[in-house]
Formats: C-alpha cells, sequence, structure tokens
C-alpha cells in the first residue's frame, strides 16, 4: 500500500468526516481541495470499489472550482427528488457528481428489459429535468442478482441499461452526453442470499457528472 503522507491523510479525515454529517455539496466540495483531491479520491475509491461510483471517484475538482459544481448538483438532486420520487438520489464524488438508483423492480419484470409503463412515467420525468441541466454526463449501469448464469446476467444487465438510454435519447436527451454498460452480478450493494438482498443488487444506476463546460465555468467563477 502507498504511503499517505500528513496533509493527505488529514484532508483524507475531512472528506470523510464531511461526507457523513450532513455537510452541502458546496462545503465538501471545497473540502476536498485543501490537499492532495486525487490521493484522497483514491483512498475513498478504495473503499468504494463496488458499484458505479468507483468510476468517478478521484477525479473531483477540488476547491472553489469544485465548491460551485457542489452548489449547482445540490440544486439538481432537489430537483431530481421532487420530479421522481420513486428513485434513490444520492450525491457522490464529495458532492460534485449524483447517482440515481432505480431499483429494477420498478423498472423491468422478472427476466425482462422491457420498460414497465410507471417506468416510462418516470424516466419521462427524469429527462425533463436532464434536458434543463444540459452540461453533464450520464453513465448509466445495469445491475443483476446471481440467480441464473453469469453471461445470463450480464446480457440482461446490459439490454436493462440499454432501454434506459434508449429512452432517454427518445425523450430528447442527448446520445452523445451519455453510455451505458452492464455490469451482471458482479457488484453487489448487499448480499445475495436473502430475497431483500437480491432486489437492493437487481438496479440501474444513472451517474450524473460535470461535463467539460460546466468544469471550466466553475474554474473561472462564473457557474451558476
Amino acid at each position: 500500500m502507498k504511503k499517505i503522507n500528513a496533509l493527505t491523510a488529514l484532508a483524507l479525515s475531512m472528506a470523510i468526516l464531511l461526507s457523513g454529517c450532513g455537510a452541502s455539496n458546496a462545503v465538501k466540495g471545497t473540502a476536498i481541495g485543501v490537499g492532495a483531491g486525487a490521493a484522497v479520491g483514491a483512498g475513498i475509491g478504495a473503499a468504494a470499489k463496488n458499484t458505479a461510483l468507483g468510476a468517478v471517484i478521484g477525479a473531483a475538482v477540488g476547491g472553489t472550482a469544485g465548491a460551485l459544481i457542489g452548489k449547482k448538483m445540490d440544486k439538481q438532486k432537489k430537483e431530481l427528488e421532487a420530479a421522481v420520487p420513486d428513485a434513490k438520489v444520492e450525491t457522490v464524488n464529495n458532492g460534485e457528481a449524483l447517482r440515481v438508483t432505480f431499483d429494477s423492480g420498478i423498472l423491468f419484470a422478472t427476466n425482462s428489459s422491457a420498460l414497465s409503463n410507471a417506468s416510462r412515467n418516470s424516466l419521462s420525468n427524469f429527462s425533463v429535468n436532464l434536458r434543463s441541466n444540459p452540461d453533464t454526463y450520464l453513465r448509466i449501469v445495469g445491475h443483476t442478482d446471481n440467480t441464473g448464469g453469469a453471461d445470463l446476467n450480464q446480457t440482461l444487465s446490459e439490454k436493462r441499461a440499454q432501454s434506459v438510454f434508449d429512452y432517454l435519447r427518445g425523450q430528447g436527451v442527448n446520445a452523445g452526453r451519455m453510455n451505458y454498460e452492464g455490469k451482471g452480478y458482479r457488484e453487489p450493494v448487499a448480499d445475495n442470499i436473502s430475497a431483500a438482498g437480491r432486489q437492493q443488487n437487481r438496479r440501474v444506476e444513472i451517474l450524473i457528472l460535470a461535463n467539460e463546460k460546466m468544469i471550466n465555468e466553475a474554474r473561472q467563477g462564473t457557474l451558476k
């Protein structure tokens, strides 16, 4: 394991403390810039290797720019919670990104990648918010439980992620800002022994990340 110097350790402690005490995204975004943001991200990333969160940890902008991005994400989080109440919306990457989690039981029937009518309504509301917040990238990740073979679940997770991608594109969300992938059952968030655990693992996660335009505006101090 690589050694972490005192300043990095202090920054890591601050980031973890702030992430667990209800601090706003603006505060968290500033804190990560206090020292060695990339090293702090790497340290947290080791503890968050599961789920799509691992893809963005370590990429925090930090400092004043990170605080501005965090403030923007705080605003979108509140909008999404009101618009899509059946989805779980969390701030991640020290407040500079959002993770929206849809239970696959809401989105899909068992062993199916066809969206239900209720899901289409939720994703339609979701797309309205995405179109009004265009300066972000979206990463759509499908997951399954471990029922059935690995190949079957990998294919199912990919098809479910693609179904969400295709629907959002059909609702006017620019395909160029989105990508999708399936993880099968490789990244569980709960046990696969109980029915409740398997239900949690059957999910679609959508990461909302600042694009280059938002980052540049934040660094210039012009992001609103």
